[in-house]
């Protein structure tokens, strides 16, 4: 018997069906969003929504970053796990996603939660960085790959001990393997380093396309 399971098209359906609770609100926008074409590859599943959902209630977050919020499923997911009063500050370069997110927001019920910011998110890290640094509970890096090792040091600094980042598509459709282009390559890369890195505990695990956890210590 093997270690692991192969996770076919059924069994994640299985999966996503008893384990993640999708209200309609989400599930309209994740439709809505397949709708879109191939872009719609960068929105995340139910199953990874769920998970990050849970994780930000156990931390008892009430501060945390994301990086990537196309038309903000994944947001919401991190903004309905907040702490009373917590606050999700959003970084989304393109003007009409954070337009489609924003509207998404509110059907939702979670715009007051949420702070979105438009415009590269290096900038925006910086930013709080100067404003207010290692006062973050958690992080969550999804958007250009190529991008991924300074987000993950811009997060890292912005941090408290203890905090958590969550990086998305670490094993890049199985890429990862032979990278065969800089987004991959970049992923391979910075897998490779923070495998070493000992500034953080990790667990990368296999939700989705691969999913690391970085706790700072």
């Amino acid at each position: 018997m093997s270690s692991f399971i192969t996770i076919t098209e059924e069994l994640h359906g299985y999966l996503v069906r008893h384990g993640a609770r999708e209200d309609p609100v989400l599930r309209q926008i994740r439709e809505e969003t397949l709708a879109m074409g191939e872009i719609s590859i960068m929105q995340i599943g139910p199953d990874q929504g769920a998970l990050m959902t849970l994780l930000a209630r156990l931390m008892g977050a009430r501060r945390a970053i994301e990086v990537g919020t196309f038309t903000g499923y994944s947001a919401i997911c991190l903004a309905r796990g907040l702490a009373e009063g917590g606050v999700l500050v959003a970084c989304e370069l393109d003007p009409e996603h954070g337009r489609v997110a924003t509207r998404n927001f509110e059907r939702a019920g979670v715009a007051e939660r949420i702070d979105l910011r438009i415009g590269p998110a290096a900038e925006t890290l910086a930013e709080l960085a100067g404003a207010d640094p290692e006062r973050y509970d958690l992080a969550f890096i999804d958007a250009d790959k190529t991008g991924y090792p300074g987000y993950y040091e811009s997060c890292l600094e912005l941090l408290r001990p203890g905090g958590l980042i969550i990086l998305d598509n670490m094993l890049q459709n199985g890429q990862v393997l032979d990278p065969d282009g800089p987004q991959s390559d970049a992923v391979d890369r910075l897998n490779r380093e923070i495998a070493d890195d000992e500034r953080v505990e990790i667990a990368m695990i296999g939700v989705s396309d691969g999913i690391t956890l970085a706790l700072k210590r």
